[in-house]
């Protein structure tokens, strides 16, 4: 028998329910539950609007949505241990169990489920390209012919660009996104390319400088990443993102990390429905 959207929604939340209640019961049987009454958050620390550190304190997107979800999970903000994820660590640092769960622009694949589990998806990515604010002859990743075109050492987005859509594009590689922004500001490269949130928190640290063309050309699905099974966490997160997203809370936090960038996520996708990892 095949269950309404409705129906399924409801049956995500009463186990949820049986879950936290068994959770009194046994500290670590829904995963995420600590003795000494911390929960560690992965993030990252190095990109603005999404994950960044920033005087001691934690701002951006994924931020505020690990955020809610240990909020919904019954942890306050002073309970959130922060560690840093870098995009190499994450499945190592969720297999060793050194964190609960992973907020860090970390797209489900079917390659990282074998060895780690999902929730979500929470947001929707394209890849997308960033230019100057006064550059009128890029308007997709087809001019990119004769340009030049920056990504981070490790990625695939320039790739895709050189080999489905401008094949006589130059490929430059920084070791992170911050680097491709100054390359472009000082007129070294034409555009970067990656995940279009990731190019909208650039642009709005870039003081009006730099903008995102607008045109994503790809999806990529984020999860929160956890240990691998634990399909009652994954319910449970799958809850307070659909409560984020209800609630309006997740609508706001895009706006306020993206906030002077005119960054609008693609509705054909966003919000998404979360059910990643209950089975």
């Amino acid at each position: 028998m095949k269950l309404s959207m409705r129906a399924k929604r409801m049956l995500r939340r009463a186990m949820a329910a049986f879950c936290a209640f068994a959770c009194v019961f046994a500290v670590s049987a829904c995963g995420a539950d600590d003795a000494d009454g911390k929960i560690r958050v992965g993030i990252k620390f190095d990109q603005p609007g999404l994950g960044f550190k920033k005087s001691g304190t934690y701002v951006g997107f994924d931020v505020d949505v690990a955020k809610y979800i240990a909020k919904k999970l019954g942890y306050s903000e002073d309970q959130i241990v922060w560690k840093e994820a870098p995009s190499k660590q994450r499945e190592a640092m969720l297999q060793n169990g050194d964190v609960d769960f992973i907020v860090a622009t970390y797209s489900i694949t079917d390659e990282r489920k074998k060895v780690v589990s999902f929730a979500g998806p929470y947001f929707v990515a394209g890849q997308d390209l960033l230019v100057r604010k006064d550059e009128t002859s890029i308007k997709g990743p087809e001019d990119l012919n004769g340009k030049r075109l920056c990504s981070v050492t490790g990625s695939t987005s320039a790739v895709t660009v050189k080999e489905k859509f401008a094949n006589e594009v130059q490929l430059m590689e920084q070791p992170g996104y911050a680097e491709c922004a100054t390359a472009l500001f000082s007129g070294i490269v034409d555009a970067v390319t990656t995940d279009d949130i990731i190019l909208a928190g650039l642009a709005s640290a870039s003081r009006g400088r730099l903008r995102v063309v607008g045109k994503p050309f790809t999806q990529e699905y984020y999860g929160v990443g956890i240990k691998k099974g634990d399909t009652k966490l994954a319910t449970r997160i799958d809850n307070a993102i659909a409560d984020m997203i209800q609630d309006g809370s997740w609508k706001r936090a895009i706006s306020d990390n993206t906030k002077g960038t005119a960054y609008t996520p693609n509705a054909k996708y966003n919000p998404p429905e979360p059910t990643e990892g209950e089975k």
